[in-house]
Formats: structure tokens, C-alpha cells, sequence
């Protein structure tokens, strides 16, 4: 039978939380009989009272609140997150899944006010880029199933494990909100800690004949290296990759269920692309003589959590891509066999960007992998009667468009040898022999790229007509170059304050008094100056000034030399903004280094 969590570990699915002058208290309001927690606005400590206090003074503010996801602490203050909105997303195994609409953060600073200028300036920054994580996508959470877990890891839990509150069952990797849950850790709030993933959740039912069948698909982040797309690539030294996404395919029908997992994630080296104000900027490979060491540690660990792997691997082979993709190819050498396979797809070459079809090529090479390793399955007294042995990883170079449309691929292929193993298809049908149910499963993957595209890059997923449709279409090819823009815009101007929000939450930076506060480092004369704002100000200014000089030239041939001064300015700037590209990017400021 699939895990659930004990019910005497069961979390609180709704509370009033009421802000008081010096405290915040969350009350159960869900029918539960559990204490009531009290958060010091002062400095963030933690109680659990019998009742809500009576209130003095002031009448305090009262809101429904769906879950308590953690507590951040930075130099002076803690910063409290909590779920103000959720809607059903679907259900998971037979459980409910919520998607997180509204996160709030409630500031427990009063102390800052007591501290010196210098800190109270450095508290002001960082909370400032809570903001920014309030509206982070794609949070997903159940109080009553471990959603961090595949099914048939689920499944495959010891009976101590299933009685264990859902926090404690669930995988580091996945649990978005792990770092912000310490604090409740030590304090024992088993009832309030809600694990919470970033990720993707989709879910649709189709008739096929007299057959309903469910389809459900899952996206789980990893939280190891997690971070926007220009900012976080490659790999760490451990061997842990950007963009590493965990997605699991589902099947209901009759009684049965069936499951596939496969994984994406960045080419497993120590690379970067900073940007500096280029469409496309230059791939820079760090430290080449760690590349097998560094591969060598993270296939290891997909083997050890997932069995046999096939990477695949769909980047270019020529330019900037050929390098990656030649130093990938032979970092993995040494580790290949049976058990561990390396493929390599030229997608842009073979498929260029209208004849997705020809990834049937592909999948005559891969075929025998995905058929050996097969998939997970429960016969209609939840008894396993078949196990998923294998994985397939692939990756481009940003894991989001090529590689959504290759593993909706092999999501659909996978999903109909199930469906014929069940005898829901004839040996000889396919899903796009029921137009129905073939839309359905096109809008469910696309609908799957996008949200984990809109998390890494900021935009939905490039190519995502061919997923959503079957086929290339005009507007899809404008939405195209409208998203790739976007990205420019996002990646040079917005990323870098967006990424050391992401590093706060995480616990990738933990802020220090003794660090934070020391003196910064001086900034250059270029540093000093630097707005992309005003430089292009300054340019549209010259242009215009230009182009009114020129047309009074024919009264005035002077203005023809003002006109050029204009010009020429406006070209010198232009110059140097590009020459100190990387300066006007807005860059992360907590400086940790990548590797």
C-alpha cells in the first residue's frame, strides 16, 4: 500500500494568525485541538500557548492563513512565511495537492531599531530581496502525502518511516523550504512544518473506449544548486547541477497505477555564461582538469538514487555548445558501461526548428534502454508488480525548450507500452489514435515546460507549439522570439537580484554580522558610474539631438558638425557599455562564489 503519514503527526490545514504589537500567534482553526504558536516580532523567538492572549491596547489584525513554510533569520531580524492563498491543483496517489497562490513574509525586526546605521542599511537590503521571494512560481504542497517522493519510493518506505511526520520523510533535495524549516525543527512544531516543493503539478482525465484513464505530471526542483538561468550552471564541485528537475509521470486506470520517472539538469561540469550585455554570451569552461572527477560524482549519485542511467545529451556540435559538448563526452569515458550510457543528439542539426518528428531517430537509438529499465506498476491490490531500474537524463544547454519536447517524447512513448501492458491500447495503437486524449496529454507537457522554463529563465518554454499542438505554427514562432527577448532583458537586468533572494531562502548565503558589516570592497571608477538606464538615456538623447542638428543643416551647415558631435557621442557611449558589458548587468551582490 502507498505512505501516508501518521494521522496523530497530522498538520494544520487552516489557522488565524493574529498580528499583535509585540507578537504574531497562529491559531488552528481547523477543528484541531494543538496549542497556538507565538513568534516575538522582536527577534523571532518561538512559544506555544494554550489560547490566543488577550489583546491590550490596538485590536490586532486577523487573516486566514494555510500553512507555515518557515522562518528566515538575517542580521538583526526573522522574517516569518506564511501561505496566504492556495487553490487544488489535483491529487497525488489519492491525496489533495495545493498550489501555493500568495506567500507572505512577516517581519520580526522590532530589534533592528536598536541597532547601529550601518546594520540597519544592511537589514533594509536583504529583507528588501524577500520581496522579490514572496513571488516566487511554482510551490506546490499536501498536508497529508509526501510529494517529495516518486511513487515507488513511496511505496518502497519501512513501516517507521511511514509513521514519521511528512517533514521527516521527505527528500532534502526537493524540499524547497528545508533551510527555513530548521528553526521550527528546534523547536519541535511537527504540526506546523509543511514541506513545500518547487516545481510543476498537471493532472487531466480522458475517456478512451469504456476506460477513464488519469494522467498525472510531477515536477520537483532540486534545491541543491537552484538559481536563475545565467546564473547558475554547470555543476559544483560535488557534482550537484543547475536545473536539476525530477519529472514523474502517473497513470490511473482501473485500479492500476503506473509510474515514470526521468530527470533533467545542466551538463554536469564546472562551467559558467556571465552575462555582459551579449545576446549569447560566451561559455567559459572552469577548471578543466576536474571535469571526469566532477562528472564521475554526479553520475554516481543518479546511479545510486535511480539505478542505470542513459544521459542524453542534445546540445550543438559546433561553437561554443561543441566545446561543452566534446569536454562532456569525454569526461564521462571513463565511467561508461552496461549499466551507464552516453548518447549524444544534435537536435538543432537533425531536427532544425520545424521537424521535431525526426526525433524518432532518437528514440531507435534509446529504445532498448527504456524498454530494459521499464517502469513502476501496481496491480488493483496495490501489490508491485513491476520496478523502474533505470533513468533517463537528459539535458541542453539550458534544460528548458529541446529538452521539453524530448522527454514529452519519451513521456508519451513510455505511457503506451503501459497502456497496451494494461490492454487499454491494441498492440498496434497509439495515444494519437484517440485525438482527445492526445490533446490532453500535448497541454499537459506543455503546460509542464513552461512552469519549470518560467522558474529558470522567466519565460514560458521556447518550442512549446510543437508540445501544446504536434506541430510548429506562426504564432508559436513569435511567442518564440518574443520569450527569447525577454530572457536578454530578464537575464542582464533583473537575474542577479533575483538569484541572492534565491541564495537567502536557500541557505546558500547565510548572512553574517562579522562579514556583512565588514567594509565592502571599493568600487572601481567604472562600478561607481555604471547605469544601463542612463547610458541608454544618454544615447537615445544624442540620436534624437543628431537627427534635429541634420535636418537643419540646409539652413545652417554648422549644424552638420553638431549633428556628427551628437552622433559620435552617442556611438561612444554605445561603446562603452559594450566594452563594460559585464559592469551595467545587474549582477547577484552576495559574492559566493559558484565553485
Amino acid at each position: 500500500m502507498l505512505a501516508k503519514a501518521d494521522p496523530s503527526q497530522k498538520l494544520y490545514t487552516r489557522m488565524r494568525l493574529w498580528e499583535f504589537s509585540d507578537q504574531y500567534v497562529v491559531e488552528p482553526s481547523d477543528g484541531s485541538s494543538g496549542s497556538c504558536l507565538a513568534i516575538s516580532r522582536v527577534n523571532g523567538n518561538m512559544t506555544l500557548l494554550d489560547e490566543v492572549p488577550n489583546a491590550t491596547g490596538r485590536a490586532p489584525k486577523i487573516q486566514t492563513i494555510f500553512g507555515v513554510v518557515g522562518i528566515l533569520k538575517l542580521l538583526a531580524g526573522s522574517y516569518l512565511f506564511v501561505i496566504t492563498e492556495r487553490e487544488c491543483a489535483g491529487s497525488y496517489l489519492g491525496h489533495p495537492i495545493f498550489k501555493v497562490l500568495k506567500l507572505k513574509v512577516f517581519p520580526c525586526d522590532l530589534s533592528v531599531k536598536n541597532s547601529p546605521e550601518e546594520q540597519k542599511k544592511m537589514e533594509s537590503e536583504f529583507s528588501s530581496m524577500l520581496k522579490v521571494a514572496e513571488k516566487t512560481p511554482g510551490l506546490y504542497f499536501s498536508y497529508d502525502v509526501n510529494i517529495t517522493l516518486s511513487a515507488q519510493r513511496l511505496n518502497d518506505l519501512g513501516d517507521e518511516s511511514r509513521l514519521l511526520p511528512l517533514w521527516r520523510q521527505a527528500e532534502p533535495r526537493f524540499l524547497w523550504n528545508n533551510y527555513m524549516l530548521e528553526v521550527l525543527i528546534d523547536n519541535k512544531l511537527d504540526h506546523y512544518m509543511l514541506p513545500v516543493i518547487q516545481g510543476s503539478f498537471q493532472n487531466f482525465q480522458s475517456a478512451v473506449g469504456k476506460d477513464t484513464i488519469d494522467v498525472t505530471l510531477i515536477a520537483r526542483r532540486c534545491t541543491r544548486r537552484t538559481g536563475t538561468r545565467m546564473w547558475r550552471r554547470g555543476a559544483d564541485p560535488d557534482g550537484y547541477v543547475a536545473n536539476f528537475v525530477e519529472s514523474e509521470q502517473i497513470v490511473h486506470i482501473n485500479g492500476y497505477t503506473a509510474s515514470y520517472v526521468q530527470v533533467r539538469g545542466s551538463i554536469p561540469l564546472l562551467w559558467e555564461q556571465i552575462v555582459d550585455l551579449t545576446y549569447k554570451p560566451k561559455f567559459d569552461i572552469v577548471k578543466p582538469e576536474e571535469a571526469s572527477r566532477v562528472a564521475e560524482r554526479h553520475f554516481l549519485d543518479l546511479r545510486k538514487k535511480y539505478g542505470n542511467v542513459l544521459a542524453v545529451d542534445l546540445v550543438n556540435k559546433h561553437g561554443g555548445e561543441g566545446r561543452l559538448c566534446e569536454k562532456y563526452a569525454g569526461a564521462v569515458q571513463n565511467i561508461l558501461s552496461d549499466d551507464m550510457r552516453y548518447v549524444h543528439f544534435d537536435f538543432h542539426r537533425i531536427c532544425g526548428h520545424i521537424h521535431f518528428e525526426r526525433l524518432s531517430i532518437l528514440y531507435d537509438q534509446i529504445e532498448d534502454f527504456l524498454v530494459k529499465n521499464r517502469y513502476y506498476l501496481l496491480n488493483e491490490n496495490g501489490e508491485k508488480i513491476e520496478e523502474q531500474i533505470g533513468i533517463v537524463r537528459t539535458n541542453c544547454i539550458d534544460c528548458l525548450d529541446r529538452t521539453n519536447v524530448t522527454q514529452s517524447m519519451i513521456g508519451r512513448k513510455m505511457l503506451e507500452l503501459q497502456l497496451q501492458r494494461l490492454g487499454v491500447f491494441d498492440a498496434n495503437k497509439t495515444i494519437s489514435s484517440y485525438p482527445s486524449f492526445d490533446d490532453c496529454f500535448k497541454i499537459l507537457w506543455a503546460n509542464h515546460g513552461d512552469d519549470i522554463s518560467i522558474q529558470y529563465s522567466g519565460t514560458p518554454a521556447l518550442k512549446g507549439d510543437f508540445v501544446r499542438y504536434g506541430k510548429r505554427t506562426t504564432q508559436g514562432i513569435i511567442n518564440d522570439g518574443i520569450n527569447a527577448l525577454t530572457r536578454y532583458y530578464l537575464n542582464n537586468f533583473v537575474d542577479g537580484t533575483k538569484q541572492d533572494a534565491i541564495d537567502l531562502m536557500q541557505g546558500h548565503y547565510i548572512v553574517s554580522v562579522s562579514r556583512d558589516m565588514a567594509s565592502k570592497k571599493p568600487q572601481g571608477k567604472v562600478e561607481a558610474v555604471a547605469s544601463f538606464r542612463l547610458a541608454l538615456a544618454l544615447i537615445i538623447t544624442g540620436f534624437v539631438f543628431a537627427m534635429m542638428s541634420l535636418r537643419k543643416v540646409r539652413y545652417d551647415v554648422w549644424h552638420l558638425l553638431f549633428s556628427l558631435l551628437w552622433a559620435g557621442l552617442s556611438l561612444a557611449i554605445g561603446g562603452f557599455v559594450k566594452a563594460n558589458g559585464r559592469v551595467f548587468c545587474n549582477r547577484p551582490r552576495l559574492h559566493k562564489p559558484p565553485y
